[in-house]
């Protein structure tokens, strides 16, 4: 009888079948000697003798089906349920007339669906932690080798020369002050990474701050012979309520990006538009442009489109990564859009002043 069980039957339904497959023996036992001692029994006595077959067959099946199948059920499921619940959920009460093979079927199915998702974020993130400690070592390596290069050099003799040592002096120091940047922005970033970061918010025109940029950034734009100007909608005060200086730290990043990867006689457009209960501000050059496989990644540490490129334009491939922290820890969004031999537009929104 038990072929007949559907796929998950619940005990009960499982007892039954057990039970009723262990009686119809004793029931044709019944009606053998019913026909062959017709006097013995009654025939209305078969049913009763039957149905008591029948229940204690089904009383003995549903006890040692509860003692023996369901505790391992139930120690599997709690054990499962004791991964996935919080510790301040509720005990686990599990009643044997509910359905607990489907609900052990069903907590299986999403606890291995949950692990296996965690599986693939692990090794996301190990992936990650690879790729990071690779580009820390590469970053650190270059300048480190190159102070090696220049203090043997200056040891092997090179403090006699005068022109030499200068030289060897004043680049051992600029590599100095590369790996101090770097490990500086590093903890910057850790720090807004553990929200050990406190942001001094306050009102503030940000059409003026981003004129302070500007206006600190024109030689180098000259040099690059790029212009830097604004749009016709940030020629007017947007008050925005943010962190001042951390706000002129995202400016001088895109700001100095569009000079640095700008093209020679191009300009860099800073424009400011009234989003409601935000501004949103845009900085856009007309450089070569960023394909767009590499947008995606463009925020992450360390990420460079040309590395080589990259470096010798300077910078420690970590400014915008520092960016999108700082935007973020403003409850605010920075996004990029760019398009190959036409240039890139990254904007950010900020909350507007309501005082």
């Amino acid at each position: 009888m038990l072929f007949l069980a559907p796929k998950n039957p619940t005990p009960q339904l499982l007892a039954f079948l057990t039970a009723l497959q262990a009686s119809l023996p004793a029931l044709i036992g019944l009606i053998a000697l019913k026909l062959l001692l017709p006097s013995l029994l009654s025939w209305w006595a078969l049913l009763p003798a039957f149905l008591i077959f029948l229940g204690t067959g089904y009383y003995a099946s549903h006890r040692a089906l509860r003692k023996f199948i369901y505790n391992k059920v139930k120690l599997i499921y709690k054990s499962i349920h004791s991964l996935k619940a919080p510790k301040s959920s509720k005990p686990l009460n599990i009643d044997m007339r509910n359905h607990i093979i489907d609900r052990v079927e069903k907590e299986v199915t999403e606890w291995a669906k949950d692990w296996t998702q965690e599986i693939r974020y692990l090794k996301k993130m190990e992936q990650y932690r690879r790729e990071f400690i690779d580009n820390v070592s590469h970053e650190l390596k270059t300048p480190i080798f190159n102070m090696q290069g220049y203090l043997y050099t200056l040891a092997d003799g090179g403090l006699e020369d005068e022109m030499i040592r200068d030289k060897y002096l004043q680049r051992a120091i600029d590599n100095v002050e590369r790996i101090a940047e770097i490990v500086q922005e590093l903890n910057q970033i850790s720090k807004f990474e553990s929200s050990a970061v406190e942001l001094e918010m306050q009102p503030f025109d940000i059409q003026e701050l981003a004129q302070e940029v500007v206006e600190s950034m024109e030689i180098s734009a000259e040099k690059k012979q790029i212009d830097l100007r604004f749009k016709d909608t940030a020629k007017k005060p947007y008050i925005v309520q943010a962190d001042r200086e951390m706000i002129r730290q995202v400016l001088v990043n895109l700001v100095s990006n569009s000079i640095k990867y700008g093209r020679p006689k191009g300009h860099t457009l800073i424009g400011f538009y009234d989003l409601d209960q935000n501004v949103l501000i845009e900085i856009s050059d007309t450089g070569k442009g960023i394909a767009q496989e590499h947008l995606p990644r463009l925020f992450e540490r360390f990420y460079r489109v040309d590395k080589g490129r990259s470096r010798h334009e300077g910078g420690t491939g970590l400014g915008l990564s520092i960016v999108k922290h700082i935007v973020e820890a403003h409850q605010q969004t920075i996004n990029v859009r760019s398009r190959l031999g036409v240039g890139s537009t990254f904007g950010f929104t900020l909350a507007k002043y309501k005082g």
